[in-house]
This record gives structure tokens, sequence and C-alpha cells, in this order.
């Protein structure tokens, strides 16, 4: 496993790491290394050398390691044992790397300390150009890293599309634009440019095709890294990724952001069924290569891991047959991928009946063990954690849901399933019991009768087990007849709607709890396809009868080109079609960019986005907000 610290829940995430795995940053530490010649020595003020070696191993190693905490001297660090840094005066190294940025202090601290002769280097030679820095005042300032990752394929008459707006200017940002890096399936840099944000709320389209025929490139399929400059209020790059088919292929999917943070394990691959391939694409995030080993599959729940055996160059991205490593493991079971923090969030590939479908798999947390107070919360709380999820047209569609473990402690799931209308009525409910962590239960909403609408996962202890909060599901939809066409999402469980609060629930995505608003994102449709979303309005307890709901249609340049309200029914939920409601010709106006923001002031919305065209092909993900 890769030595570095990435993101926990109380700190967030850990911007040093951003800045040692930036490609540009890779690229000046090679140049760095490759200038260092004769022995080297590191003084290692804020213990990032660690971080560092592992990030960039072709780096020279050093002979000697030096820190200023006493409690830390004499301890065995990068095959070293450590020493004070006052003895740097009678190191025999040619050169001192000192491993921090904003180094001037510290450099001039150490300058009657040298050796005669000894050259010093610093992390400052691997600083971004000051032109891409949002805060020049604070290096490591979260904001001049709001940087993540996208899956970006155009090949065999797959595209991507990147689809988001400019959220950072509610928070005051007023020039900002985004430095992009393509690199192909072997992690050669194919293009790096940037790209202009209109100011204001603007939409922000980057498609693959247009990438490809602006560079003169030939078909790839690789990862986009994406850099915002300029930001404000938040550090991460969200967006919409849609894979489109075009000239006969007749595919389309959605996904969304790639979480920015390396983790330890991911969950909820599913297994393919007896019609399916099922590939996970495993996408390197740094600039060192993956050993063969180090990312395993397992069946989750067997503790019988088996090991990718082939090397991953720096920022590869390599396809692997789940059925090649797991034979026989077949749906509804699922996978664990345990990948040493050498990506982040991955994506995995359904193929079936000449179709392909792109999805993503969740964070496995680490930090998380049973919590018994969620099994007593008070009544204020009601039904406490609850899952949404839409249920489809049962007269067109097969809406299946999948508990996912999502921990690695989680040893069972006590789980119930409620079903409500669109009026927001409980229909029907099913116990699923306490399901093994390694269980294969997959619920076809159609067996509790369930009409158009939403159901959720909630706890249900009445035979004992444990929770933890991080409740989670992959929940799969298919066409029952005419087009072999299927979608599928994941997503967890929050407290919604509710005064009361249990720590940090319900969540607010912009201050302390309660979370009691809604801001989301829907992208609209291009060339022959169409938007639509189902907006989901759950309720851990009574709320407000109904939500007092605006649609906001806004053109690609952020302006305001029309408003509609919408009033959903508390446990309730709507079928959203943009088109339908501010008619063809405002879509149109819109234009390429255009997307409909979707407020709320009385209460949280959940909810989920997709494309439809007029062959019967849809895609289907949840919805971010800002």
């Amino acid at each position: 496993m890769l030595d570095i610290r990435t993101f926990d829940a109380q700190r967030g995430g850990n911007v040093l790491y951003k800045a040692l795995a930036h490609p540009l940053a890779a690229e000046a530490l090679s140049r760095l290394g490759a200038g260092i010649e004769g022995r080297l020595a590191v003084y290692d003020p804020d213990g990032a050398a660690s971080m560092l070696y592992a990030l960039h191993p072709a780096l020279p190693r050093p002979a000697e390691l030096y820190v200023h905490d006493v409690e830390q001297v004499g301890v065995a660090r990068l095959g070293c044992e450590t020493r004070a840094v006052v003895e740097l005066g009678v190191s025999q190294a040619n050169t001192v790397l000192v491993a921090a940025f904003n180094s001037g202090r510290i450099a001039a601290r150490l300058a009657g300390l040298l050796p005669q002769g000894m050259r010093l280097v610093t992390l400052d030679e691997a600083r971004l150009p000051d032109g891409m820095l949002t805060s020049r005042r604070s290096y490591l300032d979260r904001l001049n890293f709001a940087t993540n990752f996208a899956f970006f394929r155009d090949a065999d008459g797959l595209s991507s599309r990147l689809v988001t707006a400019n959220y950072w200017s509610d928070y005051g940002a007023s020039s900002v634009r985004l430095w992009l890096r393509l690199f192909d399936g072997a992690g050669e840099a194919l293009a790096s440019w940037e790209q202009e944000v209109a100011p204001g709320a603007a939409g922000i389209v980057i498609d693959s095709r247009e990438v490809r025929q602006r560079f003169g490139l030939g078909p790839f399929a690789g990862q986009l890294f994406v850099h915002a400059i300029g930001v404000a209020g938040h550090d991460v790059v969200k967006y919409a990724l849609d894979t489109y088919g075009h000239d006969g292929e007749p595919s389309l999917s959605v996904t969304h952001d790639a979480n920015a943070w390396p983790s330890d394990r991911y969950a909820g691959l599913p297994a393919p069924r007896p019609d399916e391939t099922v590939m996970l694409w495993v996408q390197n995030s740094h600039a060192a290569p993956i050993p063969p080993g180090a990312i395993t599959l397992d069946r989750m729940g067997a503790e019988q891991p088996v090991a990718i055996g082939t090397e991953i160059a720096p920022f590869a991205s390599v396809q692997v047959d789940v059925a090649a490593l797991l034979p026989g493991l077949a749906w509804p079971a699922q996978i664990e991928v345990r990948s040493g923090r050498h990506v982040v969030r991955p994506r995995y590939e359904v193929v079936r009946a000449g179709r392909t479908r792109i999805a993503h798999m969740n964070v496995e947390r680490a930090d998380l063990r049973p919590e018994p107070a969620i099994g007593t919360l008070p009544a204020s709380l009601g039904r406490g954690f609850v899952l949404p999820f839409p249920v489809l047209d049962p007269t067109i569609y097969r809406s299946i849901v999948l508990p996912t473990p999502m921990a690695e402690t989680q040893a069972d799931l006590p789980l119930r399933v409620d079903v409500f209308d669109r009026e927001g009525q409980l229909v029907a409910q099913r116990f699923l019991g306490r399901l093994a962590r390694s269980h294969a239960c997959a619920l076809d909403l159609a067996e509790l009768r369930a009409p158009a609408g939403h159901a959720e996962l909630v706890y249900d202890f009445r035979d004992g087990g444990g929770a933890d909060g991080w409740m989670h599901a992959l929940v799969r939809y298919e066409r029952h007849a005419g087009v072999p066409h299927a979608a599928e999402t994941s997503f967890g469980a929050h407290i919604f709607n509710t005064l009361m609060t249990w720590r940090d629930e319900p969540q607010s995505y912009s201050g302390p709890p309660p979370g009691l608003s809604t801001r989301l994102f829907l992208k609209l449709g291009h060339e022959s396809t169409r938007s639509f979303c189902v907006l989901i309005y759950p309720a851990s307890a009574p709320w407000r009868e109904q939500s007092q709901t605006t649609l906001i249609l806004h053109d690609a340049a952020g302006t305001v080109i029309g408003e509609a309200a919408l009033a959903i029914a508390c446990s309730g939920s709507a079928l959203v079609e943009p088109e339908v409601i501010f008619g063809a010709r405002r879509i149109a106006e819109a234009g390429v960019g255009g997307y409909v923001l979707i407020r709320d002031t009385t209460c949280r919305l959940f909810g989920y986005h997709g494309l439809s065209d007029a062959s019967g092909a849809f895609s289907l993900d949840h919805m971010f907000g800002f």
C-alpha cells in the first residue's frame, strides 16, 4: 500500500498529497532528481518525505535523513535512521533536499549549518507556476489544488462528455479557468491546454470528440486531469460524465466526479450475469507505477483476494476482466477492490447485448465502527438514516436494489425497504433481514408491486445487527422489452429533513447541520438526447407537507431564461423533464452547456438524473449539488 495520507472524515483532504501528485509537480520532481549527483541528505521538517518517495520512487534515495523533532530522532525511515538536524554540519552528503514547500525560512535557518560546498534544494522547485495558483499567499492553500480526474474516451464509436457549471462564481470567484491534461491508455500525455470559463454561473462542457478533433488525435481511452484555477468556496471539481455512442453505436450511460482522493478499498462492483462482461478500469492516479500484485479483487466477505499480476504504468488506464480473476462469480454477488491507494474512485464497464454502460464504485471506509447509538436514536429523528432511490415506471422498467457493504468492519446489514408512491404514501415494506457481508440479495421492486415513485433502504434491528450510518446500495434499472438497455447507480444514506441533528446529520454542504435546503445541477441533453431527473423528497421524520421547489433554466452563459415552480409531497417524488416544463424552443435557446438549477430553501431533495433518446436508450445516476 502506498505510504500516503489523502483524506479523513475529521480533517478533510491532505493538500500536500495533491501538491505532490499533480502531473506538473511530477515532471518538476523528475527534473529535480535528475540534477542530484552524489550522496543525498533529506531534511524532513513536516513528515512529508515518506509520501514524497511513495509518489516519486525514481528520486535518488537518501543516504541520510534529518529531523528536528527530538522524539523522532533514531527512527527507521526510508532506509535510514533519522538524525538530529543540528548534525547536518558534519554530513558527508553533496546535496540536502528540504522536503517542504514554502521553505524560504527553513533554508535561511540551515544556511549557517551546512558544510561548505553542500547544495541545498527544496520542493519549491516543484511548485506550480504562479499563474496556476488561486492563492499566492499560501502555496498549500486547498483552493490551489481544486483538481480531479475523469474517465475520458473517444474510440470505437463511444465518446465522453464532461458537464458542469461555474458554481464557484456563487462564492465570489470572478475569473475561473481550467488547466487540462489528457492521458492515453498507456499514461502518455496526449494534450495539455487551458479552457476559459465564462464569468457568472456559466455552463462548462468538455467533449472528447471536440478534443480529439482540435488536437488531431487518434482513438484514446484514458483519463482527463482537470485543475480549476481562480475558484472560491469549493476545492472539489464536480461534474457529470456521459458516455454516448454515435455512428450506429447505441450505448448511453452517465457517471460523475471521481472523488479526487485515493482510498485503501472500494466496493460496489457487481459480478457479471451470464450474458454480461464486467470490466474494471484501473486508472493509475500517480506518476509512480503500480507494482504487480498491489491491487487485488475479492468477493465481498470472502477474504480470498486475487491480485492483478501486471504492472500498470504512471497515469495509465487498464481494463481488467472481472471474470478472468474471479471465475464463476455471478450477479448478484459483489466485489471489493483493494486498491492500495493507487487510484481515485474506480470506474467499471458492463457490456451486454452490444451495449456498454459506465458506472462507479464507492469508497469503502476504514475509519468506521458499528455505532450502537444508531439503534436507539430518539423518536424525533424518525426512521433515522434512509437511502432513497427511484422506482421507475414498472410497466417499462425493472428497478432492482442490491445493498452493498461499504466499510471494512461491516459484518452485517440489518435492512428494510420502504416503498412510496409519488404522492408520498407508504405502499409496501419488506424486511430484508440481517444480511451477511458476503450476501447476494438483490430485490426486484416488482416483487412488492411497487408503483412509479421511490423506495428507501432503512435500518431495521428486529433481528439484531450493527450499523455505522454508511449504508450503501447499487440500484440497477432495465427495460422489460424491446431495447436491451440498462443503467445503474449507487449512493449512500443520510438523515433527511428534520430539525433535530445527530452528529453531522442531516448533512449540509455549506454549513453545520441540519441541511434543509437544495441546490442541484441538472444538465440538458445533447444531439438526439433529452434530459430528465427524478426528484425525491425523503424525510426521516415528518417535515413540511410539500416542497417549494424552483426549477431555474440557465443558458450556456449562465443567464436565467426561465423559471418554474414545483411542489413535491413529503416522502414523495416527481419526474422532471425540462423539455416538457420549459418547451423545446426554450431548451434550444439554452444551448450546449445550458442547465437547470434546482433550488429549494424549505427542504433537502435528493435527485437522480439521466438522458434518454427516441430508441429507448437511457442513463441514470445520482445528481450533485453545490
